[in-house]
């Protein structure tokens, strides 16, 4: 299949093009089509895990998978500093490849959080969960709550990634990543959004034991 790939800043410089046509082959993902581009224009190799992807004028995640004629777009960090990431994924999530595409020279602090599958609950054995969201509502009110976090701490990047569908005993559901200059704000400012991410952001966990299921309520977590 034909994808074109569009190049902006610095991208665009180190290749010294604006815009790449490939031929990949069928079920190729964004990270894979990267790699190819990486294999033709090594300059960009230290910007792997920094960049963020749109396809088709639309953010788009490393596993979103391509179709025939699709525009991918290669996208540096905005002036000013990096991207916020908000995501929503099915696929494991990867957080050292997260504090890698928020962390810049500046910082001198980043702290993580990761919410990890348990394989007990309430005096039950959990075999594995099972996440739902309202895909497209869901990241916009993680940048709510990220907004909230700024209003009250001096943080540079923030990260949230959510994992959808079944996610198995140790497995991440839910990783979140915080920079800032010092690392007090860091701290607070992570607590806060794990925190207000369980009470408004619309993600609903169920819980599936020998026995049968039931959705949760986080209120009694």
């Amino acid at each position: 299949m034909k994808v074109e790939v569009l190049l902006f800043g610095v991208c665009k410089e180190l290749v010294g093009k604006d815009q790449l046509h490939f031929e990949l082959p069928e079920g190729c993902t964004v990270s894979s089509a990267f790699e190819q581009v990486l294999l033709l224009h090594p300059s960009l190799l230290p910007y792997r895990g920094k960049l963020l992807f749109a396809v088709n004028e639309t953010f788009a995640n490393p596993e979103k998978v391509l179709s025939e004629g699709d525009t991918l777009a290669l996208l540096p960090p905005v002036s000013g500093g990096s991207a916020d990431i908000y995501e929503l994924t099915r696929e494991a999530i990867d957080t050292r490849l997260l504090v890698e595409r928020l962390l810049l020279p500046t910082d001198g602090a980043v702290v993580t959080f990761e919410g990890v599958t348990r394989n007990h609950n309430r005096g039950k054995q959990v075999l594995y969960l099972e996440y739902e969201a309202y895909e497209a509502m869901a990241p916009k009110v993680m940048r709510q709550i990220a907004d909230e976090a700024r209003k009250r701490w001096q943080i540079d990047a923030v990260g949230i990634v959510h994992r959808l569908g079944r996610v198995d005993i140790g497995q991440t559901s839910v990783a979140i990543v915080v920079t800032s200059v010092h690392r007090a704000p860091a701290f607070e400012a992570c607590r806060f959004l794990i925190d207000r991410l369980k009470q408004i952001v619309p993600i609903w966990k169920r819980e599936y034991y020998c026995d049968g299921a039931v959705w949760v309520d986080p209120h009694l977590q």
